[in-house]
């Protein structure tokens, strides 16, 4: 129905006028929440997630996608993507590619230099789509080197775990028969005229204490933890504090805080504990060694959208402890936390072991990287509160 300029509009007109407005209001409407629905789920992706234009400009980027290129997304919208890297036609090969062939194309374990740091070794998806008659593309993308430390760190736990195991049931099997050796060495001097024999089984008695020592250590505690709301700086300052005692000034302590991190959830003597095994393993390093300008340092930082085992956790804090010793051997890096694997002939390859339980405990996971003359232990709590 044509409508005259200038002229009122009739009851009839203006109803129909009103109901055609009302209905181009909720097609704006459901398109504007379709899109505001469709960039909520992308944002809540663990996958990196980009949508281009068809000129490959930026037109929405998620936050996984921030922290992958480093960079934010205002600084990102409009920039045409392949402008982020340097091998820029590499990028454009393969994003022109999908759109020839109007589908999806996947990339494994591509290599693209980013221009303001390191290169990236990513696993990523191109797919093109229609939106309004235009052309878009979406871009998905997952680091590599990640999928393969998340693969990695379950491997190493779950082998560690059937290495307590073992080595719990073995304990378990030497303690018996350890208080019957004993028992019968204490019978025997109650029973020997001579004290010179005595000595013999002072000898059994003391070594069987020894070895009970040494069992117990093996079966580790048995107490649960009691997590509490603490500040992981204290804990960190406690284990300083008893480094001084230990080292005096032969080895630097360095904190490098982030003071902004707020409080977690944990157990605070199993913290220290965790802490203090790794520190001593660098100091015991360190005094070996003789390393001049020995130090160690205490670092703290948050990291977003980060990964622990299977789950994501949208901040954790990381906890590095760094020392600049001789470093850990490349065959012994991957065997460190488990039980009875030491790189000292005097060590008894239990506190990493510990270490490694109590951190699991946490919900959280600890990792390694070792070259000579800086060796830097990494351990990653979720500052969400746990289910206790």
């Amino acid at each position: 129905m044509a409508l005259a300029l200038g002229k009122p509009l009739s009851n009839q007109e203006s109803g129909l006028f009103l109901a055609l407005a009302s209905s181009s209001e909720k097609r704006v409407h459901s398109v504007e929440n379709q899109d505001s629905a469709f960039r909520r789920v992308v944002e809540h992706q663990f996958t990196a997630v980009a949508v281009l234009d068809s000129e490959f400009r930026v037109e929405h980027i998620n936050s996984s996608a921030e922290l992958l290129l480093v960079r934010s997304e205002k600084q990102l919208i409009g920039q045409r993507f392949d402008s982020l890297f340097a091998n820029a036609d590499d990028i454009l090969q393969v994003l022109a590619s999908a759109i020839d062939e109007g589908a999806s194309v996947s990339v494994r374990s591509a290599t693209w230099e980013l221009v303001h740091r390191d290169s990236l070794t990513l696993d990523f998806i191109v797919s093109p789509f229609m939106e309004g008659g235009e052309l878009r593309v979406i871009l998905e993308m997952v680091p590599a080197d990640r999928a393969v430390r998340i693969s990695r760190d379950e491997g190493r736990i779950d082998q560690s775990e059937t290495s307590r195991h073992l080595v719990r049931g073995l304990a378990h099997e030497i303690k018996n028969p350890l208080g019957g050796i004993r028992g019968a060495a204490q019978l025997l001097a109650s029973e020997l005229p001579n004290e010179d024999l005595q000595e013999y089984t002072k000898v059994i008695i003391e070594e069987a204490d020894r070895l009970r020592n040494l069992v117990d250590r093996l079966l580790g505690s048995h107490q649960l933890p009691e997590f509490h709301q603490l500040n992981i700086h204290q804990v960190l300052e406690r284990v300083s504090s008893l480094l001084k005692a230990e080292v005096g000034g032969r080895i630097e302590l360095v904190r490098d805080y982030d003071p902004s991190i707020p409080e977690m959830t944990g157990d605070e003597s199993q913290l220290i504990q965790v802490f203090l095994n790794i520190a001593r393993n660098a100091l015991q390093a360190l005094t070996e060694s003789d390393v001049p300008n020995a130090q160690i340092i205490f670092k703290t930082r948050t990291v977003r959208q980060f990964t622990i085992r299977q789950s994501r956790h949208r901040i954790v804090v990381r906890i590095d402890v760094i020392d600049n010793g001789p470093g850990i051997a490349k065959d012994l890096l991957e065997k460190i936390f488990y039980p009875m694997i030491s790189g000292r002939a005097s060590g008894t390859g239990l506190g990493l072991s510990l270490v490694q339980q109590f951190v699991e405990l946490h919900n959280g996971m600890v990792e390694c990287e070792s070259d000579p003359g800086r060796t830097q232990f990494s351990v990653y709590f979720p500052l969400e509160a746990l289910n206790v």
